[in-house]
């Protein structure tokens, strides 16, 4: 694959507030992807073309998508994204636990997602921010103490924005059903748990990943290179691995890569 690497402009900060309300561009959730390149190697707050995402590792399961109207969305938000403490426009709790949520997010925050079923069925969530349509799959997730199962106790976040499905597996603990993969939809990328044990082994995770078959899978949730390796070797051959050394990235629709690659990112706080 061959990559093309963007000098930067000069760095914008963000404001705090809301970002102007623009047009989305079309998604394709079902279709599939096509085009050869991926334009990687940016920083937070630069800006970007109408037609373009950023994708920002922070920490665990938290990543940052920008969007070029200066839209901020963060997953697993757990309260902070590090010394440049951005304020995000939205803000997505896949699972109620401390490494995935907080129970106090900044109030200024002006939409907070909660992933999961707090007494009054499943959550259910379809937000249209103009640029960004947000929306969520319900999954189970284990119990505590081998309790069984949390019915809807975690959701799949899909991010529509600039013609790309960004979708996010959360603290996902089984194998979606075939009404699960339906609701999903087709996404170009994916970011997918590959920590082993507390959320599902790496050789599950690898047919679901397989099976949702996304231009571009991003890694998280791992707590150490060994699951992390584990996953990219049980991925080898059927996709491309690249390490990118670097926390962030930016993709369009045209430029995604023509086979299945797994980009490894290093998490970091925005500074």
């Amino acid at each position: 694959m061959r990559s093309l690497i963007r000098p930067l402009a000069a760095a914008l900060v963000l404001t705090a507030g809301p970002a102007a309300a623009q047009d989305r561009i079309p998604s394709h959730c079902i279709a599939l992807a096509q085009g050869p390149e991926v334009i990687h190697k940016a920083r937070f707050g630069a800006p970007l073309d109408p037609d373009r995402v950023r994708i920002s590792y922070v920490d665990h399961a938290t990543f940052v998508i920008e969007t070029s109207g200066g839209l901020v969305a963060a997953t697993d938000y757990t309260g902070w994204l590090g010394p440049a403490d951005p304020l995000p426009d939205v803000v997505t709790m896949n699972n109620a636990h401390h490494t995935h949520w907080t129970a106090v997010p900044d109030p200024r925050i002006p939409h907070v997602q909660r992933g999961w079923d707090q007494g009054q069925g499943p959550a259910d969530h379809r937000l249209d921010l103009g640029e960004m349509l947000l929306r969520n799959a319900p999954t189970d997730v284990r119990a505590a103490w081998g309790e069984g199962a949390r019915t809807n106790g975690n959701s799949i976040f899909v991010f529509e924005v600039a013609g790309l499905c960004i979708g996010h597996l959360g603290h996902l603990h089984h194998e979606p059903t075939p009404e699960q993969y339906a609701a999903i939809g087709r996404l170009d990328v994916v970011m997918v748990p590959v920590g082993g044990g507390d959320t599902m082994s790496t050789e599950a995770m690898s047919r679901v990943v397989s099976r949702l078959r996304s231009s571009v899978v991003l890694p998280m949730h791992w707590f150490s290179g060994a699951s992390l390796d584990e996953f990219l070797d049980e991925m080898a051959g059927a996709f491309q691995i690249v390490r990118l050394e670097d926390s962030a990235l930016e993709l369009d629709l045209a430029s995604l890569p023509g086979r299945p690659t797994i980009m490894v990112l290093e998490p970091a706080l925005i500074e």
